[in-house]
């Protein structure tokens, strides 16, 4: 059962740490099941680079993309007996020439990318989770001409629509298997309760619908816990209220950037899933028929109950400082 759908490595993301093999061998040494690779796919324009990818050529983001797919497959291979590796991608969405080479990538690599994870991490062009300058910067975006709030929380009921477009443009157009971190857009205001915003609630029930219809799973992303002000995972309460209400269903993911987060905040993600109800977990397996993108790959539901498994027991222990 225990299982993860998004992670990274610092071999090919400058803001991770490690190689991708080692993110699997801690996988495996944490009785992962079933692991998802799925590093970010290359941008295209030289204002979208991180500081830290100053050194790097729109080329070379392209190739290191590739070689991910490459290692990926290989370490899918030599460690089959041990685990179950799923490669994916994690999307970006900056502006429409994004989409227009996500959708190239996805078709010269048939068969080698098993399902989307869909994100959305810029709004208006500007990152929204680089830091807290950049993300006012975003908000900043949606004011009047002198920098200050219209009509009270009209500057964030925009920014928060304009990110739940994009969202809503990506499940339209790709489908993605996965849905991630639903709610990044309050990274920096944790407290905020979306539902003060009846534009943008709208269109994140709108997305939420979508989603499910064709049979998404909405990721409970245990990275949310080391961000400042954040008690829980990503989605906050109120959204997985919205996602069970549409009877939505719910998959874990580590966000791992490196072999040290590898399973990182999983029992307080346990306590999170218990809290809120969420009674069952799904996960992702390769199938033998295409989904409705043609990808190989399609939901699993966990049979029994995901709190009784030996993986949870284990952690509980490690916890304790039992170690079995």
């Amino acid at each position: 059962m225990p299982h993860s759908h998004h992670s990274h490595s610092g071999q090919f993301c400058r803001h991770a740490f490690g190689s991708l093999e080692e993110v699997v061998l801690e996988a495996i040494k944490q009785r992962f099941e079933v692991y998802g690779l799925t590093e970010h796919v290359p941008r295209y324009r030289p204002e979208d680079l991180y500081p830290e990818e100053r050194d790097l050529s729109l080329d070379d983001l392209s190739k290191q993309f590739l070689s991910f797919l490459n290692e990926a497959h290989r370490l899918k291979e030599v460690y089959a007996s041990q685990i179950t590796l799923l490669v994916g991608l994690e999307t970006e969405y900056i502006t429409d020439d994004d989409l227009s080479h996500l959708q190239k990538l996805l078709k010269d690599n048939e068969r080698r990318i098993d399902y989307i994870v869909g994100s959305v991490h810029h709004v208006s062009t500007i990152p929204i989770d680089f830091d807290r300058v950049t993300y006012e910067k975003a908000l900043a975006n949606f004011s009047n001409g002198e920098g200050v709030y219209i009509l009270g929380n009209d500057q964030m009921e925009r920014f928060l629509s304009a990110y739940f477009d994009a969202q809503h443009q990506l499940i339209q157009q790709f489908q993605p298997e996965i849905i991630g971190h639903l709610d990044l857009c309050r990274l920096y205001t944790p407290s905020l309760d979306l539902r003060q915003y009846p534009i943008a609630w709208g269109k994140l029930i709108r997305n939420i619908e979508e989603a499910t219809r064709y049979g998404a799973l909405f990721e409970i992303n245990a990275a949310a816990f080391k961000k400042e002000g954040w008690t829980s995972p990503y989605p906050g309460k109120d959204v997985v209220g919205l996602i069970q209400e549409k009877n939505g269903r719910f998959a874990l993911s580590d966000d791992s950037h490196g072999p040290r987060t590898v399973g990182q905040y999983y029992l307080d993600v346990a306590d999170y899933l218990v809290h809120v109800g969420i009674t069952e977990l799904w996960y992702l397996d390769c199938s033998s028929e295409p989904n409705h993108n043609g990808r190989y790959i399609s939901p699993r539901r966990i049979e029994c109950d995901w709190r009784l498994h030996t993986f949870w027991k284990h952690r509980e222990g490690e916890r304790r400082g039992i170690v079995s």
